[in-house]
């Protein structure tokens, strides 16, 4: 077996037990895991947990604060140094996943409603790939957009390839 396979194998279970620590820790606060990725950096190997609040997120105090993050990263931490799954040395970072955030799920798009959002299909919806304005939700098996113009754009989940939220001020 190649050399990168035995790695990839032998990293995947200490992960998923830092993805049960988290999600522990996480649930005690009310939060909940939006992500894991474990990448080796110029600084070394870092570790790094998404947290997120469920719900609309729609105003700062719905968000995930500096202190959530702090609070979960000395948690997990404590645990990790106890537990020791991880067979390398690594650096944990916890954050939120953003303002911007990467719309990845159905949910997503009907969570985030009245937010402004880019889209990219991977096929032409009303003769466009890209799209920009506020979302208003699932319809169906639609995505519904209305553009900075205010048409409505319905943008089938299926032909969606990216989301990301836009930071508004």
């Amino acid at each position: 077996m190649p050399t990168f396979f035995v790695w990839a194998e032998s990293i995947l279970q200490p992960l998923e037990q830092v993805r049960a620590i988290a999600e522990r820790v996480a649930a005690s606060r009310g939060l909940e895991i939006w992500d894991i990725q474990s990448r080796r950096e110029a600084v070394g190997h870092v570790v790094r947990v998404f947290i997120d609040r469920p719900g609309p997120a729609a105003t700062p105090e719905d968000s995930v604060s500096i202190e959530d993050c702090e609070q979960v990263n000395r948690e997990i931490s404590t645990i990790l140094d106890v537990e020791d799954p991880l067979p390398f040395a690594y650096t944990l970072e916890v954050s939120s996943p953003g303002l911007d955030r990467p719309l990845r799920e159905t949910a997503d798009y009907g969570r985030f409603a009245g937010r402004l959002a880019k889209l990219v299909v991977k096929e032409p919806v009303d003769n466009q790939k890209a799209f920009e304005g506020r979302l208003r939700g699932v319809e169906g098996d639609d995505v519904v957009l209305e553009a900075l113009n205010g048409r409505r754009h319905h943008l089938p989940l299926r032909l969606i390839t990216r989301g990301r939220l836009e930071v508004e001020f």
